[in-house]
């Protein structure tokens, strides 16, 4: 018998990606973010094991074992990435979960082929965990499989782990296989989810879909009591203090003030490309407050840092398409030569980069227009040592219940958006520093150590 591991964690995708040396030579190497930051030293800690995909289609390579912790890949075809991953998940789950921002494709080809690989990762996680273990899985990509595992062992301790918004009765009842969906969740002997919201309409649809009778926060289940909660995912703060405090950062920070503009007071945006981010209606609110002369591109300039996400879907490339000409539309009628009002970046940045861009922000502009969290917002807020910068944020991304004292704005108006930006913009040190602290104080206590300790307490594996 296969050896097997008192902790699983099972998620779409391995902490760790794969890296081409130069030589041709093939490792592995530690994904950046901060749920790796977080599972990597429980996992280690209980000697276990983590259940992914690698990122690549294709056969899965051996199972493998690096910095502690025992890797198991889970195979992906090409067609189970169109139909699994980028269908089902990302064309039917994310755009309905998010308040369908964008209208959800219905495919029953994707229901399938989302079927077939949650149970894949159900027996591999079943095959993995010894008995009595733990397993805990994580987001939308993989709501299937708490159930699955369940029915293949139903002697482990089950927790789920939602990333996104979990959308309300209303919005769910549009989904085909609805209830499958939810008994798929109901697996689990604890749900979680980043608001209170979203636990209670969880809840709420038990009752509605399936006839249950659910109390507060649980509800029973197949004689199982299942718990729903909230708990609000966080970040790795000490990461990005260190960094914040490297000199070689800072004068990063220095250096890039100086080259976008000098004098002039800086703007960012730091979003995956994905339309429930808000950038369009972001880019339409600046560009009026360019036309209209209240700014101008002698004192501002907005960064809009846009990381490729999904660039196989339709829907993304269009996006991409609407993003680009809209930045083109505004420097070409505002900007002057060798001075932009707009500096747009299509690409992906490392930490130390990312956290340069925050020091030199004179604002930080997050406007989703819905978010399960956000964590660049707590990222800038934990960046800024100095306890100045302004943040302006969505009342629509989790993040906004946690830092009340942010500039907080409807991003569905574009009238909202530049009330919120002038006034981040006029803001003065004293002001900055009132609301700087006390969302500094927040994340600092509730930091990404503290989530997933609050979620495996609760889930009885501390």
């Amino acid at each position: 018998m296969s050896e097997t591991y008192e902790f699983v964690v099972v998620a779409n995708r391995l902490p760790v990606d794969e890296v081409v040396g130069a030589d041709g030579g093939r490792s592995w190497a530690r994904s950046p973010g901060g749920l790796v930051s977080a599972l990597q030293p429980i996992v280690r800690g209980h000697g276990g094991a983590w259940v992914g995909w690698t990122g690549q289609p294709g056969d899965a390579p051996e199972p493998f074992d690096t910095d502690g912790m025992h890797l198991h890949p889970v195979g992906l075809s090409e067609d189970d990435v169109d139909r699994y991953y980028e269908g089902q998940s990302n064309g039917t789950i994310w755009p309905l979960f998010h308040d369908a921002v964008e209208q959800p494709t219905h495919r029953r080809p994707w229901r399938q082929a989302y079927e077939s690989v949650n149970r894949r990762f159900a027996e591999a996680a079943a095959q993995l965990t010894a008995v009595d273990g733990t397993v805990w899985v994580h987001d939308y990509q993989l709501m299937l499989v708490p159930a699955m595992l369940r029915e293949l062992r139903p002697d482990l301790r089950i927790g789920f782990f939602l990333h996104i918004p979990f959308p309300p009765v209303e919005l769910f009842m549009q989904l085909p296989r609805r209830a499958e969906l939810l008994r798929g969740l109901l697996g689990a002997d604890l749900v979680g989810f980043q608001r209170p919201l979203a636990a209670q309409n969880f809840l709420q649809l038990t009752g509605r879909l399936l006839g249950l009778d659910p109390q507060e926060q649980h509800v029973e289940y197949d004689g199982r009591t299942v718990t729903a909660r909230a708990f609000p995912i966080s970040i790795d703060v000490a990461e990005v203090e260190k960094l914040a405090a490297d000199p070689d950062v800072q004068a990063e920070a220095r250096r890039m003030r100086h080259e976008l503009g000098g004098d002039r007071r800086l703007l960012l945006g730091v979003d995956r490309l994905d339309y429930t981010k808000g950038i369009e209606q972001r880019l339409e609110a600046y560009g009026e407050l360019l036309a209209d002369g209240t700014v101008s591109n002698d004192d501002v300039v907005l960064v809009q840092v846009a990381t490729p996400s999904r660039m196989r879907v339709q829907e993304y490339q269009e996006l991409r398409a609407r993003v680009e000409h809209q930045v083109g539309r505004i420097n070409g009628e505002f900007g002057a030569v060798g001075q932009a009002p707009v500096h747009y970046l299509f690409q992906s940045m490392n930490r130390a980069e990312l956290v340069a861009l925050y020091l030199a922000a004179d604002v930080m502009v997050i406007t989703p227009l819905r978010d399960g969290m956000n964590l660049v917002a707590k990222e800038y807020v934990a960046a800024r040592y100095d306890d100045q910068g302004a943040l302006v944020l969505s009342e629509f991304a989790g993040a906004a219940a946690e830092l009340t004292t942010a500039f907080q704005v409807n991003p569905h108006d574009v009238e909202d958006i530049k009330r919120a930006l002038m006034d981040a913009l006029n803001a003065d040190a004293g002001e900055q520093a009132e609301r700087m602290r006390p969302m500094r104080d927040q994340v600092r206590d509730h930091d990404i150590d503290r989530w997933a300790q609050d979620f495996l307490t609760a889930l009885g594996k501390s």
